[in-house]
């Protein structure tokens, strides 16, 4: 198959995919015969390259004007599709557009319309409204997990921005459930629906549950045992409330567990820097809300621990969506109080209770540590670039470097943690790019 003149071998081979899956396949199908597309499918099958191939295929060289628009329900996801575009290697331009992000940086971007832009429904109306995005070239929508959209309550900004768009001929919807009302604003004809949902959201077997219960009603405790019997391996802990976010990851670090905490409260750089820790190893343990539930794309993750019971259906669906995500296995698990009754919606005849047993040790600490580099994409500094630096000027060899995340204003990367306080002291008066810059251990 080719997509303009973009094969797309050579896309996934960018990507290092090897090969699309059935639900890729037919979603792509689908789009090329029809106008309108609802595509269902469970978190962590692949949904964004399923619409992101269809909307290149609908992309004109010729225009040179903002041609898509993606619609998302968190920063996170407008990243995450801004990085999987980007790798495509197309060389088409895309923009991200987010609260928290300089709005003068985007306005910038977008001054050169990009071919395709994606963002949160807040910043785009914001945009839209000062006239900052060229309208009447778009003809493609995308609203990527729109029942989440509806559920953080966007429909009036998503209706402006629909109803801005008077060109508008295709419009994707993806979900992860069923439960999602088609508003008429869409302006949706005839769609057709793809629908590759596992009966329960998750593929059943690829995905454990498990229940473990806590002899107290403060579950502290029990949390603290439970990861020192799973030990180091990646792990996401739900909280309900970001209060409790912070108190349990404070518990966690008194009891001797590295860990770091993640929710909607915190700067952006303070958010990024969080995901930055737990994708690249510096931290095995991150303890969230269910912001973390939805967009954020991080291999790996071997257990997902519902802290406090999750308050829906969708809810504890889209947090094991975090785990056993494509071919990989994973397991989910219930920490409940003798005084909670497990939602109806959980399968006990299929879940397991863990016995925890006497003997249990603190985790292996992790092996690498995050630096904080005061330059990012608008100073000119990419990967290369820290690399080089990092191992001209601090002395580190390839395998002492890790995963490095360049950001507008700032970076992080991964260093062997053995080699931190030696790498600092080498590199504190030396330059990136001729430049000066802060550079320290993120936090």
């Amino acid at each position: 198959m080719q997509i303009q003149k973009y094969p797309v071998e050579k896309i996934l081979q960018n990507l290092n995919i090897r090969e699309l899956n059935a639900m890729q396949h037919a979603a792509i199908a689908a789009a090329s015969g029809t106008n309108d597309m609802v595509l269902l499918s469970a978190t962590g099958s692949g949904k964004t390259l399923a619409f992101l191939l269809p909307v290149l295929q609908m992309l004109s060289e010729e225009e040179k004007n903002t041609q898509a628009l993606i619609i998302v329900p968190s920063r996170e996801l407008a990243q995450q599709i801004e990085e999987v575009f980007k790798a495509m290697g197309t060389g088409l331009k895309i923009t991200a557009c987010y609260g928290g992000h300089l709005r003068e940086t985007e306005e910038n971007n977008l001054r050169q319309p990009p071919a395709v832009i994606v963002g949160t429904p807040g910043r785009l109306a914001d945009h839209i409204r000062r006239n900052n995005i060229t309208v009447d070239s778009i003809t493609t929508v995308v609203l990527d997990e729109y029942d989440k959209t509806l559920e953080l309550g966007f429909v009036d900004e998503m209706s402006f921005i629909i109803g801005s768009l008077p060109a508008v001929s295709r419009r994707i919807l993806t979900s992860a459930t069923e439960a999602v009302e088609l508003m008429d604003f869409l302006g949706l004809h005839e769609p057709v629906t793809i629908d590759f949902l596992p009966e329960h959201g998750t593929a059943e077997e690829k995905l454990t549950i498990q229940t473990i219960l806590s002899p107290e009603k403060d579950k502290s405790d029990t949390l603290f045992s439970l990861l020192c019997y799973l030990g180091n391996r990646p792990t996401i802990i739900f909280c309900n409330h970001r209060e409790s976010v912070e108190r349990t990851s404070a518990i966690l670090s008194d009891k001797g567990i590295i860990n770091t905490f993640y929710h909607g409260g915190m700067e952006q750089q303070q958010r990024d820097s969080a995901l930055s820790r737990f994708r690249n190893g510096t931290v095995n343990f991150l303890v969230t809300t269910d912001l973390a539930a939805r967009g954020l794309d991080i291999p790996h993750i071997r257990y997902i621990i519902h802290y406090h019971l999750p308050l829906t259906p969708d809810s504890f669906t889209h947090r094991n969506g975090r785990t056993a995500r494509m071919d990989a296995t994973g397991t989910a698990i219930l920490i409940h109080s003798a005084d909670e009754t497990l939602p109806d919606y959980i399968d006990t005849e299929h879940t397991t209770e863990i016995q925890l047993p006497d003997d249990l040790k603190l985790p292996d600490p992790p092996q690498w540590t995050t630096l904080f580099i005061a330059a990012g994409k608008k100073d000119k500094v990419n990967k290369i670039d820290i690399v080089g630096f990092l191992s001209h000027k601090g002395e580190l060899k390839k395998e002492d470097i890790g995963l490095i995340e360049v950001k507008d204003f700032f970076s992080f990367v991964a260093i062997r943690k053995s080699k931190a306080s030696a790498t600092l002291q080498l590199i504190k008066q030396e330059k990136i790019k001729n430049k000066k810059v802060m550079i320290a251990v993120a936090r």
